[in-house]
């Protein structure tokens, strides 16, 4: 949207959310062509209708967001949905990205909805953020890079794929700096190039594959891992007993692990996982370390310094025997090792508390079923279908 020419990208993942905003472009005049069984998408956005948005963006999804800046670059106006949301860990506001665009230039008129309207370009700006938000991050940056002057974001966030999409970025023609550091520096440029740009695996889904293999004491060798991305993760894994090593770019789970929560040097604290904005422990993999240590021998508490709503899901898992107590809502103990038993369980509207309670139900003889798990397909394609691979008997049912 923002290059105006065709792009091509490489290891595009076949995940429902995707779907969703390729319908919506289709829907708008873009011409996308999708090859799904080689993960190649091709995309040429020049007969887009800037004059009239003829659908509603798409919901159910919090990268709907991420629309909001580029569209408002092509359209000069958009009327902004209260409908744009995510999971169901907690509130997720539209204040930061409304800010972060207003600051830029955009002027806001409410009338029911908010529409905002950008004149002509982004003006630079110098913006400090509350917290180290991911999309507030991806906004900001998309909007400067076509901004008249030097822009600085300060308290950016660095996940993995906010790197990727600064390094996208530049390759287009785009001017940043500071990727991967708390503080981005962008120098507006006149306009950004298409080309081929291949995107990165994803260090969530390495990551729940290597627990899936943990939890089932098997072995599972993931490719095209990214090392760099797991020495805190793999400091993680060890609390709960497991090793995890790379052969190159293939991470590895070994099997017959012994699941055992690590004592701490303070004998008077428990060990403790903390997730919060990277470079912490990845808040959406906090789930998979729960199912964990529900097997593991010992207490371990965790904290999530994000969501409020990231430990609601948790009387779903208590529904197999596990014992835990949750604290506040942020913090919760599990005492784990504890007798299991097969359950039918509710998977919440979050992608990778519906895996954790998979993982708890793999790893328990006999029959169990998750329902409404589909959410986990926003996130992992072919899912199931991996999983009968690594020799899983399970089946999407309903």
């Amino acid at each position: 949207m923002l290059a105006g020419e065709p792009v091509r990208l490489l290891n595009v993942p076949d995940i429902t959310d995707l779907e969703k905003l390729v319908e919506f472009f289709v829907a708008q005049g873009s011409r996308i062509t999708w090859d799904r069984a080689k993960g190649e998408m091709r995309i040429d956005h020049a007969r887009f209708d800037a004059d009239q948005l003829k659908t509603e963006m798409p919901a159910g999804m919090r990268s709907t967001v991420l629309l909001f800046a580029p569209l408002l670059w092509r359209m000069k106006q958009i009327v902004i949905p209260a409908t744009a949301k995510g999971c169901s860990l907690g509130i997720r506001e539209l204040d930061p990205h409304l800010e972060i665009l207003q600051a830029f230039g955009a002027k806001g008129a409410r009338d029911g909805s908010l529409t905002l309207t950008l004149a002509a370009r982004y003006h630079a700006t110098r913006y400090w953020q509350d917290y180290m938000s991911v999309t507030a991050t991806e906004n900001f940056v998309m909007a400067a890079v076509l901004a008249d002057g030097v822009s600085t974001l300060i308290n950016a966030a660095s996940e993995p794929h906010v790197q990727d999409l600064c390094m996208v970025l530049n390759a287009m023609g785009a001017r940043i700096e500071g990727i991967g550091t708390s503080m981005l520096r962008v120098t507006g440029v006149e306009s950004l190039h298409g080309g081929t740009f291949t995107i990165n695996s994803d260090y969530h889904e390495i990551v729940t594959f290597l627990a899936l293999g943990a939890i089932t004491g098997g072995e599972v060798r993931v490719e095209h891992s990214l090392p760099t991305h797991f020495d805190l993760i793999g400091r993680s894994f060890a609390k709960l007993g497991v090793a995890i090593r790379h052969d190159g770019t293939t991470a590895v789970v070994q099997s017959g692990q012994h699941l055992a929560v690590e004592s701490t040097r303070t004998s008077n604290l428990l060990p403790k996982i903390e997730a919060a904005p990277w470079p912490y422990f990845p808040v959406d993999l906090l789930p998979c370390m729960i199912a964990l240590s529900v097997r593991a021998p010992g207490e371990i508490q965790f904290w999530n310094k994000v969501y409020e709503g990231g430990f609601t899901w948790l009387p779903e898992l208590a529904k197999f025997g596990s014992h835990l107590v949750v604290c506040d809502p942020h913090r919760v103990i599990v005492f784990g090792a504890r007798p299991l038993r097969p359950a039918v369980v509710e998977a919440p509207y979050i992608i990778r508390a519906a895996v954790a309670l998979y993982m708890v139900a793999a790893s328990i003889p006999g029959r169990s079923v998750v329902r409404n798990a589909e959410i986990i397909k926003r996130a992992h394609p072919r899912f199931v279908e991996n999983l009968r691979t690594l020799g899983a008997d399970v089946e999407w049912t309903g």
